[in-house]
This record gives C-alpha cells, sequence and structure tokens, in this order.
C-alpha cells in the first residue's frame, strides 16, 4: 500500500492507495520546512493517521513538497513520517518533481506551479533536467498568487481603480493602509495574505483593470521562466494551481501571443500522482 502526499505551504493532499488500487483522499494543513516549525508536521501527522485506519501502516511514502529542495530539509519531513509510520520506505521529494510527474505522466514537457508561489521546469519523461531560478515573492514569483495580489493592491492605493471596482473592493476586505502593511510586513506568511486577494480578482476577473494585471503577470511569468528553456516552442507547457486553473482564459491568451503549445491544466496533482503511483503496484 501505498501513501502519496503533495504539500504546499498552507493545504496538503493525502492520496491512499491500497494494493486493488483503490485510492482514499485526505487533506490536512500544509508544510514547508523553510518556514514553519517541525511540531507543525508531527500535529497533522497525528491528523493523517486517525483520518486513515489506526494501525494500518503504508509499504512506501511518496511526499512531494514545498520547500524540499535538499538534504536537511527532506530530512525533516523524512524523520515525522518515520515517527508516525516507522515500517514504510520513505521517499521526499520537491514539489516541482511532483507537478512535473502529474502533468507530464512519462513525458517530456515544461511543469509550471501557478499557485500562492510560482516555479517552472523542464522534464525529460523520467527527471527533472532544468530548472530557471524561483526568488520567491519578495523577488519573484511571477504569476503567482502573491504576484497578483500585490499588483492589485498596488493598483488600488494609487488610485487606478473605476469607482465600481473600488466600492466592491471596499466591499470585499478591510484595505487601510495600516491593515495591509502590518499584514505584509509583520505576519509569519505575507505570500499567502496577498495571494488571498485574488479570490476578489477571480470573481471580477472581466473587468478590463483586472485582465490587465492579470495577463502582464503571466506575461512576466512566460517571458522570464518558460521562454528561458531550451525547445520551448516545440513542447506542450502543462500548469497546475489554483492560480493556473482559475484564470486558464487569460493564461491561454498570454500563450498564444508566444505561441507556446498549451497542455493540461491540473487544478490538484494528488489524483494524477495517485495513477503515477498505482501503475507501479
Amino acid at each position: 500500500m501505498l501513501l502519496i502526499a503533495d504539500s504546499g505551504s498552507t493545504k496538503a493532499d493525502w492520496a491512499w492507495v491500497a494494493k486493488d488500487g483503490e485510492s482514499t483522499f485526505v487533506h490536512t494543513e500544509g508544510f514547508n520546512p523553510v518556514v514553519h516549525p517541525k511540531e507543525l508536521l508531527y500535529t497533522e501527522l497525528e491528523k493523517l493517521s486517525t483520518a486513515l485506519l489506526p494501525g494500518l501502516e503504508p509499504t512506501d511514502i511518496f511526499y512531494y513538497g514545498a520547500g524540499c529542495w535538499d538534504h536537511n530539509r527532506k530530512k525533516v519531513i523524512a524523520d515525522a513520517l518515520r515517527h508516525t509510520y516507522p515500517s514504510a520506505k520513505i521517499t521526499v521529494m520537491h514539489d516541482l518533481l511532483g507537478a512535473a510527474r502529474a502533468a507530464c505522466g512519462r513525458d517530456p514537457g515544461i511543469a509550471c506551479i501557478l499557485g500562492t508561489g510560482s516555479n517552472t521546469c523542464l522534464y525529460d519523461g523520467d527527471d527533472v533536467i532544468d530548472n530557471v531560478t524561483n526568488l520567491g515573492f519578495m523577488l519573484g514569483d511571477e504569476g503567482s498568487g502573491s504576484h497578483l495580489g500585490k499588483a492589485f493592491l498596488r493598483a488600488y492605493f494609487y488610485r487606478e481603480l473605476d469607482d465600481e471596482l473600488n466600492d466592491a473592493f471596499e466591499k470585499f476586505a478591510t484595505v487601510d493602509r495600516s491593515t495591509i502593511l502590518d499584514k505584509v510586513y509583520s505576519t509569519a506568511l505575507p505570500n499567502t495574505y496577498l495571494a488571498s486577494f485574488t479570490r476578489f480578482m477571480g470573481e471580477h476577473q472581466e473587468h478590463p483593470l483586472i485582465q490587465k494585471i492579470v495577463f502582464s503577470s503571466f506575461a512576466e511569468f512566460l517571458d522570464r521562466h518558460v521562454r528561458k528553456y531550451r525547445g520551448h516552442l516545440g513542447i506542450p507547457v502543462h500548469f497546475i494551481g489554483s492560480i493556473a486553473f482559475h484564470f486558464k482564459k487569460i493564461l491561454l491568451a498570454a500563450m498564444n501571443e508566444r505561441d507556446l503549445r498549451a497542455g493540461r491544466f491540473v487544478h490538484k496533482p494528488i489524483e494524477a500522482l495517485a495513477d503515477f503511483h498505482r501503475k507501479a503496484l
């Protein structure tokens, strides 16, 4: 039996794959070893073991997680999983490989994550072979929820919204300057806070200003990342994450302008990852 995880910084999806191929899906809070204390992961694993079948242990665990890019951060995850499931064989990998496997399967392609943050890679059908550097929400994360939220807040405070959109936004959220700045500069996860404004943007994505902001962010993402990969015009570009899924129409327009070949749009990769590993049973 397999246990598969796809964990971002805010939420994690788990798949329990039995010998007969049947899958059970469970959701917990996400965990990122870069920003979260390890105690959070132990707490969430206790919830997970209760939500699944207590006492039933997987033979193999495949964990794809945000922030799992080096040995020390992967070890934090592996130690916690081993504490909960001591007999299982544990493999911890970066969420970028999970995105590539979920979107591309065994075929070559470019895999993109567009959620709270953003990332990309070139995938050869087996492994990630190239990755344009991800600089995080302060310096990069183009095309992501945090990038969109930041751009929209600038437009609001710089008085670029028309009266109708301005009034709608002020009904949607508390948007005085002090509150915004406190949330951005004094909270543990400002990127998640910034990305929360994409819900409003999604509800008003037919508005010309929203379209302009989103298109510009996606164009920057494609130009700075996707178009840097060798052969990018000849292979499909796949997308994982809520931002790509909910703003698909605008993203496709930016791709068409650059003659990029659109591949799959996957909202949540956990089901595709379960299928990927189920074939190995």
